[in-house]
């Protein structure tokens, strides 16, 4: 039987600045309690000038790595492969993965970006399942990080309010298919013919990556995030659903059997439609969007760690992670909570 992904080390990153509802007020049409009722948010991380989805990645990198071998340099000397999953890469030629692997030391590795928006973090682990079944890969580092706050119009406040910045890391070694840790079979979809309802709008140049936004820009020369909020809604309820359901179904769970759903951050209302579609408690559904906003493929790897860091995520529990993005991108899998160490806060 081939080997199957195993999770075995986790961490997180987000920018120092906090960006409150209140904050959003002072400068468009909105309020705390408007956005809180239709979103769940209270605050959200964004960038400094400068500072890129590479640089939250290799953050994240760094506390996963020493998560999974006790030390920066005794991980990166395992990890063969790096995937980051992105949106908002600070290149458009060198990949993310391939400059982060350079700032951790990691020696030629096999690395290279994809982008299936907010699924980015599923497809990226889906690959890693791949390639590890394959012998193509031992050890991988797979990364979901985003800097949305230089994608979003400052005039629009249907992206404004949601968007977050962070990131996550997860790394995956070769294990048996019933072990805690392992990934389950996954489930993913993708559906182009609705890709305009979450997309880019601009004119003549591709997105900025230097851009910020408490910068004066004239926003008929960027492109920035639009979204149909109602059809994301629509669309990504019954998609997450069905995707979960079809996830616990190839590995023989009853609802009843789920512990934990870990769901892309978007929209508290999403989530606890999600859960209710499935006959779950919607207690199960863990949340950490209140903080962070929607952070796209970091989500759920950032997610992750702080449900592990928080307690919620204990050895033996069932669980379920679903995405849904832009492209139109979805997918599930599912996995046993493995008996991992404490995540250390190197960086306190």
């Amino acid at each position: 039987m081939n080997a199957v992904a195993v999770l075995s080390g986790l961490g997180k990153a987000v920018p120092d600045r906090i960006v409150t509802n209140d904050d959003l007020a002072a400068v468009m049409d909105t309020n705390d309690e408007w956005i809180r009722t239709r979103t769940g948010i209270r605050e959200r991380r964004w960038a400094q000038p400068g500072q890129s989805s590479d640089d939250l990645g290799e953050t994240a990198a760094r506390m996963a790595l020493t998560h999974f071998a006790g030390s920066v340099s005794a991980g990166i000397d395992r990890i063969d492969t790096v995937i980051k999953a992105t949106f908002t890469p600070p290149s458009r030629c060198v990949t993310g993965a391939a400059t982060i692997a350079s700032k951790l030391g990691i020696r030629t590795p096999f690395a290279f970006d994809i982008q299936a928006a907010c699924s980015g973090f599923v497809y990226g682990s889906a690959i890693a399942q791949g390639l590890i079944a394959a012998g193509i890969a031992k050890n991988v580092l797979v990364i979901g990080a985003e800097v949305t706050s230089t994608s979003i119009a400052p005039d629009d406040r249907g992206t404004a309010i949601l968007f977050g910045d962070g990131a996550g890391a997860a790394i995956y070694t070769p294990g048996e298919v019933d072990e805690p840790g392992a990934l389950g079979p996954f489930d993913l979809h993708t559906d182009g013919t609705a890709s305009d309802i979450l997309d880019w709008r601009g004119s003549d140049q591709m997105m900025n990556p230097a851009w910020h936004f408490n910068e004066q820009v004239n926003i008929d020369h960027h492109w920035f995030l639009q979204m149909n909020g109602t059809q994301v809604y629509k669309r990504a309820v019954p998609a997450m659903a069905t995707s979960t359901q079809a996830a616990l179904d190839m590995r023989g769970w009853s609802i009843d059997q789920l512990d934990h759903l870990i769901g892309h951050q978007a929209n508290q209302r999403i989530l606890h439609a999600v859960a209710q579609r499935l006959h779950l408690d919607p207690a199960k559904a863990f949340t950490n969007l209140q903080a962070y906003g929607n952070t796209s493929a970091a989500s759920i790897p950032l997610a992750l760690t702080e449900a592990s860091e928080q307690g919620v995520l204990k050895a033996g529990d069932t669980v379920a992670l679903t995405a849904f993005g832009a492209g139109l991108t979805w997918g599930s899998t599912t996995l046993i909570w493995p008996d991992l160490p404490p995540i250390p806060d190197i960086f306190s």
